[in-house]
């Protein structure tokens, strides 16, 4: 069987064209999403994909229709051919079932995994000059070091709680109180509302 997958979204409400060029590479069979951008489900595809047999063509109108990236693109079409299932497009005239199809679907496989490759190799070489930096990976610090001298110079005025300056900084107190901490400025114990100026007015 020839099948037809069509995918429309949000933006391109109308799926005329697609449907028109499924009808004339002769799909006897259409599968039609209606893809959102905040759902990255796609039940016909899933649907397609499960239907189609060994001898099987899946035409798209274009490749962007059938995946939203190359590596995505690559690994469906590779599993479309480790069952023995042709894939077609009918705006980038690639045929798999043909040798000249094929060498193009090589190709994508190369690229693809040379941008897997430099992804790669920038992430491992950011990471090796932060840690150079004195840096560990993972997420920044909620507050800068400049943000903890201005937290502790609030707290030195004791009508302005722990409370009023992690609202002014739109952090949580835990976050506030761990950034006083690291830089030395508070102990374990003055997790409570009062500054350390105010604690020591306590006593």
């Amino acid at each position: 069987m020839i099948i037809g997958y069509a995918r429309v979204s949000t933006q391109d409400q109308t799926p005329a064209l697609q449907l028109d060029a499924l009808a004339a590479a002769q799909c006897e069979q259409v599968f039609h999403e209606k893809a959102t951008g905040s759902n990255r489900e796609r039940p016909e595809l899933t649907a397609c994909l499960r239907s189609m047999r060994a001898g099987d063509t899946l035409v798209v109108w274009k490749l962007d229709r059938l995946a939203r990236s190359l590596k995505d693109l690559v690994e469906i079409i590779d599993g479309l051919q480790e069952r023995g299932i042709g894939f077609r497009s009918v705006t980038e005239a690639i045929d798999t079932t043909s040798t000249g199809g094929r060498l193009v679907f090589h190709i994508f496989g190369a690229l693809a995994e040379f941008e897997h490759s430099l992804i790669r190799e920038r992430t491992i070489a950011g990471l090796a000059a932060a840690r150079a930096r004195g840096r560990r990976g993972g997420r920044k610090p909620s507050m800068s070091k400049a943000d903890i001298r201005k937290a502790a110079a609030m707290l030195s005025d004791p009508l302005i709680t722990k409370t009023d300056v992690a609202n002014h900084f739109k952090i949580s107190r835990v976050t506030l109180n761990a950034g006083l901490k690291r830089e030395g400025l508070f102990g374990d114990e003055l997790d409570g509302e009062r500054g350390p100026h105010q604690a020591a007015s306590s006593h």
